[in-house]
Parts: C-alpha cells; structure tokens; sequence
C-alpha cells in the first residue's frame, strides 16, 4: 500500500526526498553534521510506528526506532564511536555526552513529529535535572497526547545516553527521571 501511495505522489508531481537530521557531538555540541536518512528508512520506521495501538506501545516501539536512527546516523557521522555514559568514549572524536544526546534525540522527534508518524506523542523542550548542585543531565522528552486534557497527557524523556550506540533509548516517566532514575552510568 505505501508503495502504491509513494508512485501515486511521485506520478502526481511530488517527489519523496531524503530527510535531513543534525547531529551533534564532542560534548555541549561542539561538533556538528548533518545526516541524511532515505525515504525508504524512513517509511520502514513509520511502518514500525504505526504498529503502535496505544501510547504504552509508541513508547515501546520508539525506543527501538532512536536506536536505528542513532545506527544510520552513525554511518554517516563519526557518532559511531560514542560509547554509554561519558567516560568509555573519553577523548574519541565523535563522543556525545547528554546535551549531544538531548539535542540529537530531540532533532530525531522533531522530524518523525513532522512526518506524523507520532500519533499519541508530541515532542517537548529539552529538560534538565539537577543533583547535588553539580551533577547535571539533559533529555529529550515528548508527552502524550490526550484528548481529556488539552495540555496534554503525561510526560516521558527519551534518553539514549545511558546505552552504547545504537542501543534501544531509555524512555521513562519524566517525573521519575527527575528524581534519579535511570541506570547507574557515568
């Protein structure tokens, strides 16, 4: 069917284009580049996507579907050699500490949020929690939309920080994430 539609939009004069992302890395986003994913990728994550039937089940799939994107990225960028946390990868070019984490995480969302291929998430401003007075960390975040409340429902960050490149992101209530939660990673 989505190759019936994609003929049908290029017969009609629309042309499917490659969607660009930024990414950026060696910490606080001192480095940029920008990727390029194909239509095909992507109608195969939107494919994956709308699998989801109910919020819970988005979460899930998304978590999955920032780690493909992370894995293509890193075939065009040297974000491949980012390791978890920020001390595996120290000195390596093309490491990512949270704010690259949050800043390309949320670059990823804001260009599916744009493609609809969020139907129960909006994506939000980056948060950051405070610990200690010196520990900080950033995240993406999106919030579910709901229909009983206009400002929405509740919150997630999508955090792929905590995991090696590649890897499924952690999405977790924001709430909890403000309190601590998430793996003990440095």
């Amino acid at each position: 069917m989505r190759c019936l539609l994609a003929a049908m939009l290029l017969w009609a004069g629309f042309a499917l284009a490659d969607e660009q992302a930024m990414v950026c890395f060696n910490y606080g986003c001192q480095a940029r580049q920008e990727v390029r994913f194909s239509e095909a990728r992507l109608t195969e994550l939107g494919e994956r996507l709308g699998l989801a039937d109910t919020p819970v089940a988005e979460r899930a799939i998304l978590s999955l579907v920032v780690g493909q994107l992370y894995l293509w990225a890193g075939e065009q960028s040297p974000i491949h050699a980012d390791r978890a946390g920020n001390f595996l990868d120290d000195g390596v070019h093309g490491m990512m500490d949270c704010i690259d984490h949050a800043e390309t995480t949320s670059g990823f969302l804001k260009m599916m949020e744009a493609r609809r291929l969020l139907r129960f998430h909006g994506v939000e401003p980056i948060q950051r929690r405070v610990r200690w007075l010196v520990a900080q960390h950033f995240s993406a975040v999106i919030r579910e939309k709901s229909d009983e409340v206009p400002e929405g429902g509740a919150s997630f960050v999508v955090d792929s920080w905590f995991g090696e490149h590649g890897d499924p992101a952690l999405v977790l209530p924001l709430e909890d994430w403000l309190d601590g939660e998430g793996p003990n990673v440095s």
